[in-house]
Parts: C-alpha cells; structure tokens; sequence
C-alpha cells in the first residue's frame, strides 16, 4: 500500500514512517498543510494519515477540501486532542477514522489497514486518456485495446502521468513519488524509464503522450 503522511513533528513523522514502512508499506512524508493537501489532491493513495495541528492548512481543512474535490483517499485523523468535539470535527469534515496521541504501533496499522478495505470508485481504478487505458487494479495498460507489456516500474510511472494529466513533474517530484526515496545525485534514472516507456507507449501507437517541458521536466498530455 501507497501511504501519505502528513505530520509536522518530525518525531512523530519519522516514528510514524518507520511503523508503516516496517509493514512494508510506501510511505510519502510531508510536514505542512498546504503541501499535504497538493499530494492528496494529486496523487492516488491508498490512505492518508493527517495531524490535526498542521502549520499553513489544518488536518481539518485538508480533508474538508479533498472532499469537495471528490478525493475518495481514506483518511485516519493523527492528533493530540482527545474531546469528543474535536473527533466529531474530523468525522464532519471527512475523515474515516480518529486516532489520539499517544498510540500503540499495532493500533495505528490495524487502523490504517481497516480504512484503506473502503471500496475505490470505479473511476478510480480505471484511468482513460483517449485510446489508452490503464487498468489501476488489474495492474496492465493498453491502447486501443493492445495490451502494452510494462514492469513494475513502468507501470507505476504511467499511472502516475497519467492520474496527474496536464501537471509537469521535475525529476525530483517523480523520483519522490515513482521510487519512493529521496534520491541523492544524478536523476538519469528518471529519464531513461521515461524513454522505455515513450518506446512502448509509441509502439503500441500511442505516440508522444509524454512530453519533456524542457528545463523542468515531464508531463502526460492527450
């Protein structure tokens, strides 16, 4: 499972990481409201753990409007507060679930765990861009009804261009969400996955959906 994180206390947000990524989980990690909301917003998760007292956008906030945007991402509530207010809140604007600091390892993945069974929409596990389709749940792509043979890797790069239509990725974004590390040195991984996939996408006739925006990096376009 893909997990976001959102906590500003790097204490808390390394701990938190740590339980997740034990359970082999991938984990982004994120410490302020307004970045917290633009990963949910632009990426597909299978949860989303927010902390209530965010610094520029609150938990509150950002689940609020993940909703409005029809984000479906089940969402556990990560806070300090106890009142049962407070937890109502998180409920009313949202969320699927409320856990209080402190909180047991085991707690916190079996909550996780029980939020991200929530059934997905259809849309989203079917993406389209014209002829091409990629099969989020079945894990394949294909166009036009050609199946288009990518790795694990490849797939992953597709749908994420392709969720995101229309946004530019630096190298740095992609390699962030793609491979799941913060790369230190030289971001030519990135580019030579994105020509393996152009190769394949152009051999099963989808032509140039990928397209390089030069000095910043990559996008999907229709």
């Amino acid at each position: 499972m893909r997990i976001l994180v959102v906590e500003d206390s790097l204490p808390v947000a390394n701990a938190v990481r740590a339980m997740l990524e034990r359970r082999k989980y991938a984990v982004d990690l994120v410490t302020d409201g307004e970045r917290g909301l633009d990963y949910l917003l632009r990426d597909s998760y299978d949860a989303a753990i927010l902390d209530v007292g965010l610094p520029k956008c609150d938990g509150f906030e950002i689940a609020r409007r993940a909703r409005k945007m029809n984000v479906l991402t089940p969402i556990l509530m990560l806070t300090a507060r106890d009142g049962v207010e407070d937890r109502v809140t998180g409920l009313d604007c949202g969320a699927d679930d409320y856990l209080v600091k402190p909180f047991a390892e085991e707690e916190l993945v079996a909550r996780v765990r029980a939020i991200a069974r929530r059934v997905r929409a259809p849309i989203l596990d079917r993406v389209q861009a014209g002829g091409l389709l990629v099969d989020c749940a079945a894990r394949n792509a294909s166009y036009n009804g050609r199946t288009i043979q990518l790795g694990a890797t490849e797939f992953r790069l597709l749908e994420f261009l392709v969720r995101n239509g229309g946004i530019t990725f630096s190298r740095a974004d992609l390699l962030e969400r793609i491979w799941d590390y913060d790369f230190e040195g030289s971001s030519n991984i990135v580019d030579v996955y994105v020509s393996q996939l152009r190769r394949k996408l152009k051999k099963a006739g989808a032509g140039e959906v990928i397209a390089t925006v030069w000095g910043v990096g990559y996008k999907f376009v229709t």
